[in-house]
């Protein structure tokens, strides 16, 4: 099976889960951060680490419930371990290092915290909480942590129920061209 196909069945497994808390699905969430980046002229290869950014929620067994019980199922690394098979380095360490960004964003501007759903703000904790200095800077020296941050701004808008009139289907071309072999 193709990619692209993969994807396909995968969201269509999802296409009715809601996004753990928020007020949309999560498929239609990794839709939306998708067209954000796109609206945003990002890479392709950026616009499709968008679209994919959560796809270790769909992997994970019982995800929502664990997040219910306080339970960090590591969804940006479970997806990471997945997007790794399928795609370029620079489109995993983007998946991988989302949940970080947030934690850099939080203990690095201090409006952003405000700006968070009332779901991400029960993540963030649940994910260990903002950064220290000393992993700020970390982070920052990481490759791609600028790109994670640019996801990150694009997760945290992409939760409106209705926000969207794309599809997987739109992605379909990104996908493909930014696919291994």
């Amino acid at each position: 099976m193709n990619t692209y196909l993969e994807i396909e069945d995968l969201f269509l497994s999802a296409s009715a889960a809601e996004y753990l808390g928020e007020d949309i699905t999560l498929v239609e969430h990794m839709i939306q951060c998708a067209e954000l980046a796109q609206r945003d002229n990002a890479p392709s290869w950026l616009v499709v680490a968008a679209l994919l950014h959560d796809i270790g929620h769909i992997l994970s067994v019982d995800a929502a419930h664990a997040q219910d019980s306080g339970v960090d199922r590591h969804h940006d690394l479970v997806g990471a371990d997945w997007i790794a098979q399928r795609f370029p380095e620079n489109i995993v360490q983007v998946v991988k290092l989302h949940v970080e960004a947030k934690k850099y964003l939080v203990a690095n501007d201090k409006s952003y915290f405000d700006k968070l759903s009332e779901a991400s703000k029960v993540t963030l904790k649940i994910q260990g909480g903002e950064f220290t200095s000393a992993q700020s800077q970390e982070f920052l020296a990481t490759p791609f942590s600028a790109e994670a941050i640019r996801l990150r701004i694009w997760d945290d808008c992409g939760k409106k129920r209705g926000g969207t009139e794309l599809t997987l289907a739109d992605f379909k071309d990104a996908i493909e061209e930014n696919a291994l072999a």
